[in-house]
């Protein structure tokens, strides 16, 4: 099994899309990729623009060799749109092109869902079912595809309990010798998620972290649960953890990750690159355009 991380933000952009390599056989988890329309009132920095496009090409590459597409839920970070959008980098000719004939295992779209994300998955599917007949609800399933098994979880929230984001579903992809878990915007913030993923024992599991970098009473609060989650997960598993996401929009998050027994990649570091957090730093990139000299802790 070969896992190739295409997306997130410590690559310049709002996603966490994921490729899997099982001999003959592709996954592409979650292919979507955004960018923040507003971050400090300010819109997206040429660099993050240009780390789109390159985001949405590496996407589409992966596409041409994958067998299966997951989706997890309907936010554009996540899945790709059929429809032109600015900060999503889409198209319907590219949305086409990517989810054409492949086998799509997703979200279902009228259980545990949100009026937004059901309004969204209402027309994803009314395009996407005219380009392939292959699409099963996956929440809480169990796939054999004979070399390798796929395991769905139920619907969990979306963060916290009771989040008004709504729900995702987690996929735990199993070839007999490594276990992964792609646990998308579960934010380890609830206990479902958590008990499910001790439950499979991955050797490895990506994830997103607390979104602390959104302001408000609850920052301190979700920065605590999330590594206690975290670190329960690590105790009980020993697993290796990719951890993006939501998190790498804080510049702090180095500060998370020194807290933890086992430290995490990042998407970046696991290929191994440098982190390239370029959302969190949208005020200093707005800044070296207008020419000012202002130092960044990456290459733009």
């Amino acid at each position: 099994m070969k896992v190739i991380p295409l997306a997130s933000e410590s690559l310049g952009v709002r996603s966490l899309a994921t490729f899997i390599k099982l001999g003959s056989m592709g996954i592409l988890i979650d292919p979507g990729v955004a960018l923040g329309p507003k971050r400090y009132s300010l819109p997206p920095a040429k660099a993050e623009l240009g780390a789109l496009m390159e985001a949405r090409r590496k996407i589409q590459e992966y596409s041409k060799d994958a067998d299966i597409i997951t989706i997890s839920h309907y936010h554009y970070d996540h899945h790709t749109p059929f429809f032109e959008g600015i900060y999503e980098s889409s198209s319907p000719d590219k949305a086409k092109e990517l989810y054409e004939s492949k086998t799509l295992l997703i979200k279902h779209p009228r259980e545990n869902i949100n009026f937004s994300q059901r309004k969204r998955a209402w027309v994803f599917l009314k395009k996407a079912e005219k380009i392939t007949k292959n699409i099963e609800y996956a929440d809480g399933k169990f796939f054999d595809f004979g070399d390798f098994i796929m395991e769905f979880s139920p619907a969990v929230p979306h963060g916290n309990e009771g989040s008004k984001l709504g729900f995702v579903i987690m996929v735990m992809v199993d070839d007999g010798k490594k276990r992964v878990i792609h646990a998308s915007d579960i934010q380890l913030l609830n206990r479902m998620s958590k008990e499910w993923i001790i439950k499979q024992t991955p050797d490895l599991l990506i994830t997103g972290g607390p979104p602390t970098y959104l302001e408000g009473y609850r920052v301190k609060e979700a920065w605590n649960t999330g590594l206690k989650n975290l670190k329960e997960i690590i105790k009980e598993t020993n697993t290796e953890i990719i951890l993006d996401h939501h998190l790498i929009r804080d510049k702090r998050y180095p500060e998370f990750f020194v807290q933890l027994e086992k430290e995490p990649f990042t998407f970046a570091g696991f290929l191994k690159e440098k982190d390239r957090p370029l959302e969190a730093y949208r005020k200093e990139l707005h800044m070296i355009e207008k020419g000012e000299e202002v130092e960044v802790p990456f290459r733009i």
